[in-house]
């Protein structure tokens, strides 16, 4: 099992400034990069307290990038469905030039009807637009003289520069959150998986999970990468963090329920389903979910505990991407459950944390 972080803005704008926002983000990827974690990983919403300070990953990575040296930037996940596809190769394959050869690419299809509505992309093409803009954007890196007849996105010949730092491209990840029709099609396509287990019950995401590996070996591509995602709450004290979890899981609800309320009156052929979304939000009970091990609270002992289970569900190769700094929780509590991380419960596991950057050392830079 290996670590990363998960960056995820759930809050108010009115409480936080954008720059304190950032500059927290910053630091507690400077110190997951010399802890030794494996990736740092950006989530894309727009318009809301509902991610909405993180409306673009690839430029917040950018700068993660030049204050770190070794740790991977993993994008969980850009929309494909929203941006034209020249231009999300050319802007992932220069981030990916400036980190020489950090880059993990997550592709996500976005659920939140006012995100479509702003973009003027119809949430009926989400699934075609995804498959074809992904599919797209992999040729962009790998071919040239590329055209294309989307509807959205039609082009004559073109050959895209940069092109990207490691061959034949960076690592394509797909974001699916229920679909296990999105996790077979990932796994014959070659690519990699994230997922988030909150919304999933564990057989349906295990039943998932099995569909991928199988799909990704019948076609021949090996073993892939999943990663799954976590809210975290780790301290010291087990009842300050549960505590703080209660509080912070109550504010993640409201911001969400907020996000989603426009599913109530709207329906679509590619999201079945999604207008009971907001019934299950509002009937989340952090006792239940840390129960089921789908948040993740306590001690370094107690969150090993969890992280055990997750191991034995969900396969011991899984890469746990746990989310610090929820809410305004604060730097100090983030960075203290990030040092918990890996001098108390990582070692519970036998899991390997990999060698740590230098205290003093100075981040890379291009040549």
């Amino acid at each position: 099992m290996q670590f990363g972080l998960t960056f995820f803005p759930v809050f108010d704008p009115a409480l936080r400034t954008p720059a304190d926002y950032y500059d927290e983000v910053m630091e507690l990827s400077v110190h997951a990069d010399r802890l030794g974690l494996e990736h740092v990983q950006v989530v894309e919403h727009q318009l809301s307290g509902y991610g909405g300070y993180s409306p673009d990953p690839v430029t917040l990575l950018t700068a993660i990038a030049a204050r770190t040296e070794r740790i991977r930037l993993t994008t969980g996940a850009v929309v494909a469905a929203f941006g034209h596809p020249i231009r999300l190769a050319a802007s992932l394959a220069l981030l990916d030039q400036l980190s020489h050869g950090r880059l993990d690419v997550g592709f996500g299809r976005a659920f939140l009807p006012t995100e479509f509505d702003a973009f003027g992309v119809p949430m009926d093409e989400s699934r075609v637009r995804f498959a074809r803009n992904v599919e797209t954007v992999v040729r962009l890196w790998t071919e040239e003289d590329v055209s294309s007849d989307l509807p959205w996105a039609t082009f004559d010949p073109v050959t895209v520069y940069p092109r990207p730092h490691q061959a034949p491209h960076p690592p394509v990840f797909v974001a699916s959150t229920t679909s296990l029709d999105s996790c077979v099609a990932a796994g014959r396509a070659g690519y990699h998986l994230q997922v988030v287990p909150t919304v999933t019950p564990r057989p349906q995401l295990q039943e998932m999970l099995a569909a991928y590996r199988e799909a990704r070996e019948s076609a021949g591509h090996g073993p892939g990468r999943v990663q799954i995602k976590y809210t975290c709450y780790l301290g010291d004290d087990r009842e300050v963090a549960l505590a703080d979890g209660r509080r912070w899981e109550a504010n993640y609800i409201e911001h969400m329920a907020t996000a989603v309320s426009s599913w109530s009156t709207r329906r679509s052929a590619d999201y079945a389903g999604y207008e009971q979304l907001v019934d299950k939000i509002r009937g989340y009970d952090f006792d239940r979910a840390l129960g089921n091990d789908t948040v993740l609270a306590g001690t370094p002992q107690d969150v090993a505990d969890q992280l055990g289970r997750v191991s034995r569900w969900f396969g011991e190769d899984v890469t746990v991407s746990l989310h610090l700094n929820p809410g305004l929780l604060g730097a100090v509590k983030a960075h203290r459950a990030l040092d918990l991380l890996v001098e108390e419960v990582a070692p519970r596991l036998g899991a390997t944390v990999t060698t740590p950057v230098a205290q003093d050392a100075a981040p890379a830079l291009p040549a």
